[in-house]
C-alpha cells in the first residue's frame, strides 16, 4: 500500500551507448550531445547527455520501484537544473507527496528528483500517477 513519505530509488551510469541510442530513437541529434568538438565551443565545454535520458531514469523509478509495475503515468513537470555528462552516476528519487481518492481510482502526486554522483540535483519536478491496482 502506497503511503505519503515513501521513497524509491533507481541508479544508473550514463553511457556513450545510452546517448547514441537515445539520439537514434528520439531523432534528437543535436551536436551538443554527439559531437565533442562542437560541444567544446559551447557553454558546457564538452558533450552533455540529453536531458530526457535523466527524465527516463525517473520514469524507470516510477515504473519499476515506486509505485512500481502497473503504474499509469499521467503527468510530469521537469526542471533541468544542471547538465548530465557521459559517465555520471545518476540516482532518480521518487517521494510520495500526496494521495487522493478520486471517484473510481487513487491519484498520487510524487516528487521526482535526479541527482548526480556529487549529489547535485540535475532534474527536479513532480509527477501524477495512478498507482497499480487502481
Amino acid at each position: 500500500m502506497l503511503k505519503v513519505g515513501q521513497e524509491g530509488f533507481f541508479y544508473k551510469y550514463v553511457t556513450e551507448q545510452d546517448v547514441e541510442i537515445f539520439a537514434e530513437v528520439s531523432g534528437d541529434k543535436n551536436p551538443l550531445h554527439l559531437d565533442e568538438e562542437y560541444a567544446k565551443g559551447t557553454r558546457f565545454h564538452g558533450r552533455i547527455a540529453h536531458g530526457m535520458i535523466g527524465a527516463g531514469f525517473i520514469s524507470a523509478a516510477i515504473a519499476g520501484v515506486l509505485p512500481g509495475p502497473g503504474t499509469v503515468y499521467l503527468s510530469q513537470m521537469l526542471n533541468f537544473e544542471r547538465p548530465v555528462r557521459i559517465g555520471d552516476r545518476m540516482t532518480a528519487r521518487i517521494k510520495v507527496l500526496k494521495i487522493e481518492r478520486k471517484k473510481s481510482f487513487e491519484l498520487a502526486t510524487l516528487e521526482t528528483t535526479c541527482v548526480n554522483q556529487d549529489n547535485e540535483v540535475v532534474i527536479s519536478g513532480k509527477a501524477q500517477v495512478i498507482p497499480p491496482g487502481e
